[in-house]
């Protein structure tokens, strides 16, 4: 897929004829003379080139390179013919035209981009809205969540949008339809739609043409369509990047093992993971393999390192049947999204023991609850298996979560590390669980951190709230010996 193709998916889907990029301009979008609402942040001269010039003919290459200008016919399968026309004017000016299709049905009148106070026309058999009804809308609102430092984004049918800031929700003064399917819609497929209508949610990512990404998930609930936008670096962060108040490069440059990063929804734990992994391509390279649902950071592969990411539901049906492959795929690394049956625990722990750093991710509270709940997911007979080579496998279980901080300024990590030692690795075969908490509380040589302590450290630097810190800790009294 042409990097331009965002582009001209949005001049289709609005029933645009042309669209004009100047350097560090925001985009224009037309019907005709008649200007449309578009909601797309400026563009560098860097990137539109980017996008543009891969298209440029062969034989057209040495003179745009001579005159920096060039007119050429781009024809794409799905969407159409498009006239582009690439200038030096004001820095570098690019102009996508649409050409007629004739085959097409005809569009509804565009809406202006001024006057809004006019009452547009009727439209039959639509649900009632207070905009428009495609995909620049969402992207307005996407654009204006992350203009305030947002999180994620919820939106459900008629209601108003809310975003999360510091890890609190709180409403979007934006405008928004009151049907999120018109929003939504033209980013899923037929299959999407049908998964949605049969009561599952589903996956996706989003891309703004600007170059920033979201993880979308759509769903149906009581007030009928919703859906949930989580805000996404463009690229993986280094582990300093984090603030984590421990240092957990060695667990990426371990040559093999399982390492598990566990917490509540929107605790940073894929962030963490993509972290550790990036750590993992830089210092020891090797072959990265990536099942995700769906794919949410990027990683370049530096010298000696070669990236493959697969989605599930789009390169490959599951996690399960993704990682058999993957088996077979010559991995050094593999950077698995979530365990969420027992089939992918069991070829996680199986990829782990056969000589790969496995790297995934666990809905789980607390390093001790995440084995309990990797034991839990077999019936007992087999229960003892898994956890002798649970016990083998294992590296570290780090449990994790996000506070707000105390001056407002976003959100904090604390973490809870267990390191898998000879003493861990007993209580795990033994399934002494509960002796965990005292083996992570005894193990601060080892590189051990207790979530009680990581809190206790915050509150005492004044980072974080009390309150916070109280209802964040798996034991109150725990944390108050801390604080002592």
């Amino acid at each position: 897929m042409a990097r331009v193709d965002p582009l001209l998916r949005m001049i289709v889907q609005q029933g645009g004829t042309e669209m004009v990029l100047v350097a560090g301009q925001a985009p224009r979008l037309f019907h005709g003379k008649t200007q449309l609402r578009l909601f797309l942040p400026p563009m560098s001269a860097g990137l539109l080139k980017d996008m543009v010039v891969p298209l440029v003919p062969p034989d057209q290459t040495a003179a745009f390179e001579a005159e920096g200008r060039v007119d050429f016919e781009h024809r794409d399968p799905e969407l159409g013919v498009f006239g582009v026309e690439l200038a030096p004017d004001e820095g570098f000016t690019v102009r996508l035209r649409r050409a007629e299709q004739a085959a097409e049905p005809s569009a509804p009148p565009p809406e202006p981009a001024a006057e809004a106070d006019e009452a547009p026309a009727p439209r039959p058999a639509r649900a009632p809205r207070r905009r428009g009804n495609d995909a620049r809308v969402l992207y307005g609102l996407l654009e204006a969540a992350t203009q305030r430092g947002a999180s994620d984004l919820h939106l459900a049918d008629n209601e108003q949008a809310q975003i999360r800031v510091g890890g609190r929700l709180r409403p979007l003064e934006v405008d928004a339809p009151d049907d999120v399917r018109l929003l939504v819609g033209p980013l899923l497929d037929e299959a999407a739609h049908k998964e949605i209508e049969a009561g599952r949610s589903v996956d996706r990512a989003v891309a703004l043409p600007g170059g920033q990404r979201f993880r979308l998930n759509v769903y149906r609930c009581a007030q009928g369509w919703a859906a949930a936008l989580r805000v996404l670096r463009r690229e993986a962060p280094r582990l300093p990047e984090l603030n984590l108040p421990v240092d957990l490069s060695a667990l990426a440059e371990r040559p093999h093992g399982l390492v598990v990063v566990c917490g509540p929804t929107g605790a940073g734990k894929t962030t963490t993971c993509a972290a550790l992994t990036r750590h993992a391509l830089e210092t020891r390279g090797g072959l990265l393999v990536t099942l995700e649902q769906p794919v949410e950071y990027a990683f370049d592969a530096p010298p000696g390192a070669l990236v493959r990411q697969r989605e599930v539901g789009r390169h490959v049906v599951d996690f399960a049947t993704g990682l058999r492959d993957a088996l077979r795929e010559d991995p050094d690394l593999l950077l698995v999204g979530e365990m969420r049956d027992p089939e992918t625990i069991e070829l996680a722990l199986t990829a782990a023991e056969t000589g790969h750093l496995v790297l995934t991710t666990l809905h789980a509270r607390s390093a001790a609850s995440a084995i309990e709940r990797i034991v839990d997911a077999y019936p007992p007979s087999r229960q003892p298996w898994i956890r002798g080579q649970l016990a083998g496998v294992l590296e570290a279980v780090v449990a994790q979560r996000l506070l707000p901080r105390a001056d407002g300024a976003g959100r904090v990590p604390a973490v809870e590390v267990l390191r898998a030692t000879h003493n861990v690795s007993n209580l795990v075969r033994e399934g002494r669980t509960a002796h965990l908490q005292s083996a992570l509380q005894a193990g601060r040589d080892a590189g051990m951190v207790v979530m009680e302590k990581s809190l206790a450290d915050l509150v005492r630097r004044g980072v974080v709230a009390l309150a916070d810190a109280v209802s964040a800790a798996a034991d109150a009294a725990s944390l108050a010996d801390y604080l002592r």
